[in-house]
């Protein structure tokens, strides 16, 4: 029978929970909560953006995710796989929603998306989120959405 620490540390559970939590509070549309799980200089990165996608969790991060809120009121997510390297959890997540308002230049055409996000977040000596970049097919996002 393994033990705890030969499978997993008690801090890798406490960030997987951490993580879980991220989205579950994303699924509730509350970015004040996704937000109080970081510390207050997190970074965010959200790659297919490239330098324009980078910046504070509690303003860009913030900012896209209430407009995507907004824009796609159904929006959800399920976590597919977690897994845990060094001080990181890379979390495989499909995120979905119905578009219901124009979105960073996608006039809305009440269709349907489905993607996979890639999030990597990165965590102090707290178990605080101190970064997380985020990865998923754009060019995909935005045909689904008829752009």
């Amino acid at each position: 029978m393994e033990t705890l620490t030969q499978k997993e540390t008690t801090t890798d559970l406490t960030r997987k929970g951490t993580c879980i939590e991220f989205f579950s509070a994303y699924q509730d549309l509350d970015t004040d909560r996704m937000i109080g799980l970081c510390t207050p200089d997190a970074t965010v990165d959200f790659q297919p953006l490239g330098d324009g996608g980078k910046g504070k969790v509690n303003e860009l991060g913030k900012g896209l995710w209430t407009a995507l809120m907004d824009c796609f009121p159904d929006i959800d997510n399920t976590i597919d796989t977690m897994d845990v390297e060094e001080n990181a959890v890379i979390c495989k997540v499909i995120i979905f929603g119905t578009q219901a308002k124009d979105f960073a230049g996608i006039v809305s055409k009440g269709l349907r998306f489905e993607t996979e996000h890639i999030f990597i977040f990165r965590f102090d000596e707290d178990d605080k989120i101190t970064s997380i970049a985020i990865n998923w097919n754009h060019a995909s996002f935005s045909q689904q959405l008829g752009a």
